[in-house]
């Protein structure tokens, strides 16, 4: 049961809901889970350059969902692993009453590679599509795909990688692909500090588009992690290495304490 408060780019939500999920092995290291979710969400504080679909959402809007997982996760610890794979397959389906309704699928891949020196090195992939569902519900700006901050593209701020509506306003897109590797590397192993190198690419794709390898953004940079007893603590600078009009050229230092990717 959670009660959320987000500020977005363009307007604020506050969210009121609850999550019921179960998990079931399926063999080996491969676990299917299944969710329910019920959301009641408050649009408010709309920026007046705010995309129209954006402003529509004014006002209370009900999400009632259900979401099916299959995870396959052989990774040698959940902290700081050195070894294995983690992959999983999403698709959520909205629409159960309440006013939204979407289809969502999203595809996660992640490979932990052992090398010399007690150095890790990581490969990541992401990419999704979601469908929206005329005539049942609405697809809202924030079911929708954003990239840029410290869990997808990093240099770019949050939000900051988007799609554009017909009125050339910023707004989420319905596909997008993201890219990750890095190499991370003990600086006192014995108190879980670690540092990493990385490179990041990725890009969003509206309405009509189709995925575009060929046009993706690119970052790279460098930072310290701390396993702590608290958790993952990240300290991180992205660097944009395609920058266009407009974007900060001189590196980007992002803080955070939860998971990683």
């Amino acid at each position: 049961v959670y009660k959320w408060d987000r500020e977005y780019t363009t307007y604020d939500k506050a969210s009121t809901g609850g999550i019921v999920r179960f998990g079931y092995p399926v063999f080996n290291d491969t676990k299917a889970y299944l969710s329910y979710t019920y959301d009641v969400a408050d649009v408010d504080n709309i920026d007046d350059d705010a995309a129209k679909s954006i402003k529509e959402l004014e006002g209370e809007n009900i999400t009632s969902s259900v979401t099916g997982t299959l995870r396959y996760d052989t990774r040698n610890r959940v902290f700081n692993p050195t070894e294995g794979m983690d992959h999983s397959i999403t698709v959520e389906y909205a629409g159960l009453g309440g006013d939204i309704a979407f289809i969502k699928y999203t595809g996660d891949v992640g490979f932990y590679l052992p090398l010399p020196l007690g150095v890790t090195g990581f490969l990541h992939g992401r990419g999704g599509q979601v469908d929206d569902r005329p005539g049942e519900g609405i697809l809202p700006d924030y079911e929708r795909f954003y990239l840029g901050g410290m869990h997808s593209v990093r240099g770019f701020k949050y939000q900051d990688i988007h799609a554009w509506d017909e009125d050339g306003a910023e707004v989420g897109g319905e596909k997008f692909v993201q890219f990750n590797a890095e190499l991370i590397f003990p600086l006192l192993k014995d108190a879980g500090v670690m540092g990493v190198v990385f490179y990041d690419t990725g890009n969003v794709f509206g309405t009509g588009e189709d995925y575009d390898l060929g046009n993706l953004r690119k970052s790279a940079g460098f930072g310290i992690r701390w396993y702590s007893p608290m958790g993952p603590i990240r300290l991180e600078n992205g660097y944009i290495l395609d920058p266009e009009e407009g974007e900060d050229q001189n590196g980007r230092w992002e803080f955070t304490m939860g998971t990683v990717f």
